[in-house]
Protein backbone atom coordinates (compact mmCIF):
# COMPACT_ATOMS: atom_id res chain seq x y z
CA UNK A 1 0.00 0.00 0.00
CA UNK A 2 1.30 3.44 -0.96
CA UNK A 3 -0.03 6.98 -0.66
CA UNK A 4 0.05 9.37 -3.60
CA UNK A 5 -0.41 12.47 -1.38
CA UNK A 6 1.16 11.64 2.00
CA UNK A 7 1.22 15.33 3.00
CA UNK A 8 -2.54 15.02 3.71
CA UNK A 9 -1.80 13.20 6.96
CA UNK A 10 -0.77 16.55 8.44
CA UNK A 11 -4.52 17.28 8.68
CA UNK A 12 -4.79 14.62 11.40
CA UNK A 13 -3.60 17.35 13.76
CA UNK A 14 -7.06 18.95 13.41
CA UNK A 15 -8.68 15.63 14.29
CA UNK A 16 -6.56 15.46 17.45
CA UNK A 17 -7.53 19.05 18.30
CA UNK A 18 -11.20 18.19 17.85
CA UNK A 19 -10.91 15.27 20.28
CA UNK A 20 -9.07 17.46 22.77
CA UNK A 21 -11.82 20.09 22.87
CA UNK A 22 -14.91 17.95 22.25
CA UNK A 23 -14.30 15.03 24.60
CA UNK A 24 -14.23 16.92 27.96
CA UNK A 25 -17.36 18.88 27.03
CA UNK A 26 -19.45 15.76 27.56
CA UNK A 27 -18.36 15.85 31.25
CA UNK A 28 -19.29 19.48 31.96
CA UNK A 29 -22.66 20.56 33.32
CA UNK A 30 -24.92 22.62 31.02
CA UNK A 31 -24.56 26.38 31.26
CA UNK A 32 -28.25 26.78 32.25
CA UNK A 33 -29.45 24.43 35.04
CA UNK A 34 -32.76 23.74 36.73
CA UNK A 35 -32.66 23.49 40.55
CA UNK A 36 -34.14 20.33 42.07
CA UNK A 37 -34.33 19.02 45.61
CA UNK A 38 -31.35 17.00 46.70
CA UNK A 39 -31.64 13.34 45.79
CA UNK A 40 -29.20 11.90 48.26
CA UNK A 41 -30.77 8.49 48.04
CA UNK A 42 -29.73 8.29 44.39
CA UNK A 43 -26.15 9.42 44.96
CA UNK A 44 -24.69 5.92 44.53
CA UNK A 45 -26.71 4.98 41.45
CA UNK A 46 -24.50 3.82 38.55
CA UNK A 47 -24.61 5.90 35.33
CA UNK A 48 -27.21 4.86 32.84
CA UNK A 49 -26.49 3.37 29.44
CA UNK A 50 -27.16 6.70 27.76
CA UNK A 51 -24.63 8.44 29.99
CA UNK A 52 -22.01 5.85 29.24
CA UNK A 53 -22.68 6.25 25.51
CA UNK A 54 -22.32 10.02 25.36
CA UNK A 55 -18.76 9.67 23.96
CA UNK A 56 -19.96 7.67 20.94
CA UNK A 57 -20.83 10.65 18.69
CA UNK A 58 -17.45 12.27 19.35
CA UNK A 59 -15.63 9.04 18.56
CA UNK A 60 -17.70 8.45 15.42
CA UNK A 61 -16.98 11.94 14.10
CA UNK A 62 -13.26 11.52 14.81
CA UNK A 63 -13.27 8.20 12.93
CA UNK A 64 -15.11 9.81 10.00
CA UNK A 65 -12.60 12.69 9.84
CA UNK A 66 -9.67 10.25 10.04
CA UNK A 67 -11.11 8.20 7.17
CA UNK A 68 -11.60 11.38 5.09
CA UNK A 69 -8.00 12.50 5.71
CA UNK A 70 -6.71 9.06 4.76
CA UNK A 71 -8.81 9.16 1.60
CA UNK A 72 -7.34 12.57 0.77
CA UNK A 73 -3.86 10.94 0.95
CA UNK A 74 -5.01 8.63 -1.89
CA UNK A 75 -4.07 5.11 -0.78
CA UNK A 76 -3.34 2.86 -3.73
CA UNK A 77 -1.66 -0.41 -4.64
CA UNK A 78 0.28 -1.41 -7.76
CA UNK A 79 -1.73 -2.75 -10.66
CA UNK A 80 0.05 -3.80 -13.84
CA UNK A 81 3.82 -4.20 -13.25
CA UNK A 82 6.55 -4.59 -15.88
CA UNK A 83 10.16 -5.57 -15.24
CA UNK A 84 12.57 -3.65 -17.50
CA UNK A 85 16.22 -4.53 -18.04
CA UNK A 86 18.46 -1.61 -18.93
CA UNK A 87 22.11 -0.64 -19.01
CA UNK A 88 23.71 1.36 -16.26
CA UNK A 89 26.91 2.96 -17.53
CA UNK A 90 28.07 6.56 -17.87
CA UNK A 91 30.32 6.74 -20.93
CA UNK A 92 32.25 9.69 -22.34
CA UNK A 93 33.62 9.30 -25.86
CA UNK A 94 36.85 11.27 -26.40
CA UNK A 95 37.44 11.64 -30.13
CA UNK A 96 40.61 13.04 -31.73
CA UNK A 97 39.84 15.64 -34.46
CA UNK A 98 43.40 16.67 -35.27
CA UNK A 99 44.40 17.04 -38.94
CA UNK A 100 46.02 13.58 -39.11
CA UNK A 101 42.57 12.01 -38.61
CA UNK A 102 41.82 13.01 -42.22
CA UNK A 103 44.11 10.27 -43.50
CA UNK A 104 42.25 7.94 -45.84
CA UNK A 105 43.72 4.66 -44.64
CA UNK A 106 40.53 3.09 -43.17
CA UNK A 107 39.11 2.22 -46.60
CA UNK A 108 36.76 3.34 -47.90
CA UNK A 109 36.77 6.15 -45.32
CA UNK A 110 39.25 8.43 -43.68
CA UNK A 111 40.02 7.93 -39.99
CA UNK A 112 37.54 10.46 -38.64
CA UNK A 113 34.67 9.10 -40.74
CA UNK A 114 35.48 5.51 -39.77
CA UNK A 115 35.57 6.44 -36.10
CA UNK A 116 32.23 8.28 -36.32
CA UNK A 117 30.61 5.38 -38.16
CA UNK A 118 31.68 2.84 -35.54
CA UNK A 119 30.71 5.12 -32.67
CA UNK A 120 27.26 5.57 -34.18
CA UNK A 121 26.64 1.84 -33.89
CA UNK A 122 28.10 1.83 -30.38
CA UNK A 123 25.72 4.62 -29.27
CA UNK A 124 22.71 3.10 -31.02
CA UNK A 125 23.19 -0.29 -29.34
CA UNK A 126 23.37 0.99 -25.76
CA UNK A 127 19.89 2.21 -24.75
CA UNK A 128 19.66 3.23 -21.12
CA UNK A 129 23.26 4.45 -20.83
CA UNK A 130 24.19 8.07 -20.29
CA UNK A 131 26.76 9.05 -22.88
CA UNK A 132 28.70 12.21 -23.71
CA UNK A 133 31.12 13.34 -26.39
CA UNK A 134 34.40 15.27 -26.00
CA UNK A 135 36.34 16.20 -29.14
CA UNK A 136 39.92 17.39 -28.97
CA UNK A 137 42.88 18.61 -31.00
CA UNK A 138 45.23 21.12 -29.35
CA UNK A 139 42.47 21.65 -26.78
CA UNK A 140 39.29 19.77 -25.88
CA UNK A 141 35.68 20.77 -26.34
CA UNK A 142 32.51 19.20 -24.92
CA UNK A 143 30.43 18.44 -27.98
CA UNK A 144 27.71 16.74 -25.91
CA UNK A 145 27.36 16.44 -22.13
CA UNK A 146 26.10 13.21 -20.60
CA UNK A 147 22.64 12.41 -21.94
CA UNK A 148 20.38 9.42 -22.50
CA UNK A 149 18.92 11.01 -25.64
CA UNK A 150 20.64 8.98 -28.35
CA UNK A 151 19.09 11.00 -31.19
CA UNK A 152 20.65 14.22 -29.90
CA UNK A 153 24.00 12.55 -29.32
CA UNK A 154 24.06 11.02 -32.80
CA UNK A 155 23.21 14.37 -34.35
CA UNK A 156 26.03 16.10 -32.50
CA UNK A 157 28.43 13.32 -33.47
CA UNK A 158 27.54 13.88 -37.13
CA UNK A 159 28.51 17.55 -36.80
CA UNK A 160 32.07 16.68 -35.72
CA UNK A 161 34.72 17.34 -38.36
CA UNK A 162 38.38 18.17 -38.79
CA UNK A 163 39.23 21.84 -38.28
CA UNK A 164 36.73 22.76 -35.58
CA UNK A 165 39.67 23.15 -33.16
CA UNK A 166 43.28 24.34 -33.57
CA UNK A 167 45.56 21.51 -34.63
CA UNK A 168 47.45 19.39 -32.11
CA UNK A 169 46.84 16.37 -29.85
CA UNK A 170 46.08 17.19 -26.21
CA UNK A 171 45.25 13.73 -24.86
CA UNK A 172 45.79 14.56 -21.19
CA UNK A 173 43.60 17.68 -21.36
CA UNK A 174 40.85 15.77 -23.15
CA UNK A 175 40.90 13.02 -20.52
CA UNK A 176 40.70 15.63 -17.75
CA UNK A 177 37.61 17.19 -19.37
CA UNK A 178 35.99 13.78 -19.79
CA UNK A 179 36.73 12.92 -16.15
CA UNK A 180 35.10 16.16 -15.08
CA UNK A 181 31.79 14.85 -16.47
CA UNK A 182 32.13 11.62 -14.47
CA UNK A 183 33.72 12.66 -11.17
CA UNK A 184 30.47 13.11 -9.20
CA UNK A 185 28.85 9.87 -10.38
CA UNK A 186 28.95 6.50 -8.54
CA UNK A 187 32.34 4.80 -8.58
CA UNK A 188 32.98 2.11 -11.19
CA UNK A 189 30.07 3.36 -13.32
CA UNK A 190 32.16 5.76 -15.44
CA UNK A 191 33.98 4.83 -18.65
CA UNK A 192 36.05 6.85 -21.12
CA UNK A 193 36.55 5.57 -24.67
CA UNK A 194 39.55 7.42 -26.13
CA UNK A 195 40.09 7.31 -29.92
CA UNK A 196 43.26 8.93 -31.24
CA UNK A 197 45.93 8.42 -33.91
CA UNK A 198 48.84 10.21 -32.30
CA UNK A 199 50.83 10.86 -29.19
CA UNK A 200 50.29 13.69 -26.73
CA UNK A 201 52.09 16.83 -27.90
CA UNK A 202 50.42 19.70 -26.06
CA UNK A 203 48.27 20.64 -23.08
CA UNK A 204 48.15 19.71 -19.41
CA UNK A 205 47.89 17.55 -17.40
CA UNK A 206 50.13 14.78 -18.63
CA UNK A 207 48.11 11.74 -19.86
CA UNK A 208 49.62 9.53 -17.14
CA UNK A 209 48.50 12.01 -14.48
CA UNK A 210 45.04 12.08 -16.05
CA UNK A 211 44.96 8.27 -15.92
CA UNK A 212 45.87 8.34 -12.23
CA UNK A 213 43.04 10.78 -11.60
CA UNK A 214 40.68 8.46 -13.46
CA UNK A 215 41.72 5.54 -11.25
CA UNK A 216 41.19 7.68 -8.12
CA UNK A 217 37.60 8.51 -9.08
CA UNK A 218 36.81 4.98 -10.30
CA UNK A 219 36.78 5.65 -14.06
CA UNK A 220 38.21 3.18 -16.61
CA UNK A 221 39.84 4.35 -19.84
CA UNK A 222 39.71 2.26 -23.01
CA UNK A 223 42.30 3.69 -25.42
CA UNK A 224 42.09 2.95 -29.15
CA UNK A 225 45.08 3.84 -31.29
CA UNK A 226 44.21 4.30 -34.98
CA UNK A 227 47.45 3.58 -36.82
CA UNK A 228 47.93 4.00 -40.56
CA UNK A 229 49.10 1.29 -42.87
CA UNK A 230 52.29 2.02 -44.73
CA UNK A 231 51.56 3.56 -48.12
CA UNK A 232 48.20 5.14 -47.19
CA UNK A 233 47.84 8.76 -48.32
CA UNK A 234 45.98 11.85 -47.27
CA UNK A 235 43.15 12.85 -49.65
CA UNK A 236 44.01 15.56 -52.12
CA UNK A 237 41.17 17.81 -50.96
CA UNK A 238 42.06 17.69 -47.24
CA UNK A 239 42.09 21.04 -45.47
CA UNK A 240 43.09 21.94 -41.94
CA UNK A 241 41.30 24.67 -40.02
CA UNK A 242 42.71 26.53 -37.09
CA UNK A 243 42.15 29.72 -35.12
CA UNK A 244 39.22 30.79 -37.30
CA UNK A 245 41.19 30.71 -40.57
CA UNK A 246 41.69 28.07 -43.22
CA UNK A 247 45.11 26.67 -44.05
CA UNK A 248 46.06 24.36 -46.86
CA UNK A 249 47.24 20.86 -46.01
CA UNK A 250 50.66 20.76 -44.40
CA UNK A 251 53.51 18.50 -45.46
CA UNK A 252 53.55 15.55 -43.07
CA UNK A 253 56.64 14.09 -41.42
CA UNK A 254 56.58 11.05 -43.69
CA UNK A 255 56.07 12.89 -46.96
CA UNK A 256 52.65 12.09 -48.38
CA UNK A 257 52.06 9.24 -45.93
CA UNK A 258 49.99 9.76 -42.75
CA UNK A 259 51.78 9.32 -39.45
CA UNK A 260 51.99 5.85 -37.94
CA UNK A 261 51.74 5.37 -34.19
CA UNK A 262 55.25 5.04 -32.85
CA UNK A 263 56.19 2.53 -30.18
CA UNK A 264 56.53 5.40 -27.74
CA UNK A 265 53.01 6.66 -28.53
CA UNK A 266 51.55 3.19 -28.20
CA UNK A 267 53.33 2.65 -24.90
CA UNK A 268 51.84 5.90 -23.62
CA UNK A 269 48.30 4.85 -24.57
CA UNK A 270 48.86 1.37 -23.15
CA UNK A 271 50.04 2.87 -19.84
CA UNK A 272 47.11 5.30 -19.70
CA UNK A 273 44.64 2.45 -20.12
CA UNK A 274 46.44 0.12 -17.71
CA UNK A 275 46.78 2.70 -14.92
CA UNK A 276 43.04 3.42 -15.00
CA UNK A 277 42.04 -0.26 -15.11
CA UNK A 278 41.08 -0.25 -18.79
CA UNK A 279 42.59 -1.75 -21.94
CA UNK A 280 44.55 -0.49 -24.93
CA UNK A 281 43.64 -1.56 -28.49
CA UNK A 282 45.27 -0.88 -31.83
CA UNK A 283 43.05 -0.51 -34.89
CA UNK A 284 44.63 -0.65 -38.34
CA UNK A 285 41.47 -0.85 -40.46
CA UNK A 286 37.72 -0.41 -40.28
CA UNK A 287 36.93 -4.03 -39.42
CA UNK A 288 39.42 -4.14 -36.55
CA UNK A 289 38.09 -0.81 -35.22
CA UNK A 290 34.55 -2.15 -35.32
CA UNK A 291 35.63 -5.36 -33.55
CA UNK A 292 37.43 -3.37 -30.85
CA UNK A 293 34.43 -1.17 -30.11
CA UNK A 294 32.21 -4.25 -29.92
CA UNK A 295 34.65 -5.80 -27.41
CA UNK A 296 34.40 -2.67 -25.28
CA UNK A 297 30.62 -2.79 -25.58
CA UNK A 298 30.55 -6.38 -24.26
CA UNK A 299 33.06 -5.61 -21.49
CA UNK A 300 31.01 -2.69 -20.20
CA UNK A 301 27.58 -4.26 -20.13
CA UNK A 302 25.94 -3.62 -16.79
CA UNK A 303 22.35 -4.77 -16.65
CA UNK A 304 19.99 -3.13 -14.17
CA UNK A 305 16.54 -4.54 -13.53
CA UNK A 306 13.93 -1.89 -12.91
CA UNK A 307 10.32 -2.57 -11.97
CA UNK A 308 7.93 -0.13 -13.62
CA UNK A 309 4.38 0.26 -12.30
CA UNK A 310 2.12 0.96 -15.27
CA UNK A 311 -1.25 1.21 -13.48
CA UNK A 312 -2.50 1.74 -9.92
CA UNK A 313 -5.55 0.53 -8.03
CA UNK A 314 -7.08 3.46 -6.11
CA UNK A 315 -8.70 2.65 -2.73
CA UNK A 316 -10.31 6.01 -1.93
CA UNK A 317 -13.84 4.60 -2.13
CA UNK A 318 -13.06 2.04 0.58
CA UNK A 319 -12.53 4.96 2.96
CA UNK A 320 -15.23 7.37 1.80
CA UNK A 321 -18.02 4.83 2.35
CA UNK A 322 -17.07 4.11 6.01
CA UNK A 323 -16.66 7.86 6.61
CA UNK A 324 -20.20 8.55 5.39
CA UNK A 325 -21.55 5.66 7.49
CA UNK A 326 -19.83 7.01 10.63
CA UNK A 327 -21.26 10.50 10.01
CA UNK A 328 -24.77 9.14 9.43
CA UNK A 329 -24.67 7.05 12.62
CA UNK A 330 -23.38 10.04 14.59
CA UNK A 331 -26.15 12.35 13.37
CA UNK A 332 -28.75 9.67 14.04
CA UNK A 333 -27.55 9.16 17.62
CA UNK A 334 -27.36 12.91 18.32
CA UNK A 335 -30.91 13.46 17.11
CA UNK A 336 -32.52 10.40 18.72
CA UNK A 337 -31.29 8.26 21.62
CA UNK A 338 -28.39 10.51 22.66
CA UNK A 339 -30.17 13.80 22.13
CA UNK A 340 -29.29 16.29 24.87
CA UNK A 341 -30.88 19.57 25.93
CA UNK A 342 -29.48 22.07 25.57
Amino acid sequence: MRFAEPWAFALLAFVAAYLWFAWPRRRRAPAATLGLPALTLLGNEPPSGRERALWWPVALRALALTALVTALARPRSPGEIRDVTMNGRNIVLALDVSSSMKARDFAPDDRITAAKRVLERFIDERPGDFMGLVVFASRPFTQAPLTDDRAVLLDLLQRVDIGILPDGTAIGTALAMAENHLKDLPRRSGVIVLITDGGNNTGTPDPIVAAQIARAIGVRIYAIGMSARRGARMPGDAWVRGMGQQYQQRELAYGEQPAVLSMRDEQLLRTVASVSGGTYYRASDLSSLDRIVRDIDRAEKSRLRERQILTWHEHVAWLLVPALIFLCVELTLRSTWLRTVP
